[in-house]
């Protein structure tokens, strides 16, 4: 029998909260079971594995992260909204690296088209590179710069990599600055009416 007050939303969230303090690699089962003073075993009414476990993670970050990009590019568009997303993007990897790690996870496509939460963040991506007049094959590949740029920003960011006396802000603002100039002038693919 599940023991009282445990749920799979308080083993997720509780885990989330743990890979924010420690680190993703330090979330297993039996870190999760000490936390909440059971046996591994316990855990195993609530979640299947610990790969399981992580999947609810990266869907319950990726969830939390699309909600505070949504709420910051709403109603703004070109360079506004890019800063926007950029921005909240950064501050919810920086302010909780556990959960954006488990963001990074590679997830089952099945799952991917069943989460609300991951077609939200769909849209809201799409829509804002829309606005710039992309199309299919150019969104994709524009969200995967983008993806790619803001990673590695926060990734070396939340190491201390950034070195040089230059504010890490201003060079964060021109990174953006320079992204949305690239945007605007998009190479579209040869042979393509509108290239």
């Amino acid at each position: 029998m599940p023991r009282a007050g445990l749920t799979p939303d308080r083993l997720v969230t509780a885990a989330a909260d743990l890979a924010d303090e420690a680190g993703l690699d330090q979330v297993t089962l039996s870190a999760l079971a000490r936390r909440f003073g059971v046996k591994d075993a316990s855990l195993y009414s609530h979640v299947r594995s610990l790969r399981d476990l992580r999947t609810r993670m990266a869907l319950l970050a990726g969830g939390e992260m699309i909600d505070r990009i949504a709420a910051a590019v709403a109603g703004r568009t070109g360079r506004d909204a890019l800063a926007a997303f950029a921005g909240a993007y950064r501050a919810y990897a920086l302010e909780h690296p556990g959960r954006y790690a488990a963001t990074q996870l590679p997830l089952d496509e099945a799952l991917v088209t069943d989460s609300p939460a991951l077609r939200r963040t769909a849209e809201v991506t799409y829509g804002m590179l829309r606005a710039y007049g992309l199309e299919e094959p150019d969104l994709t590949d524009a969200v995967r710069l983008l993806r790619s740029a803001f990673h590695g920003y926060c990734a070396l960011e939340s190491t201390g990599a950034f070195g040089a006396p230059r504010d890490v802000q201003a060079s964060w603002d021109k990174a953006i600055d320079a992204l949305h100039i690239l945007l605007l002038n998009w190479p579209r693919e040869q042979g393509r009416p509108d290239a």
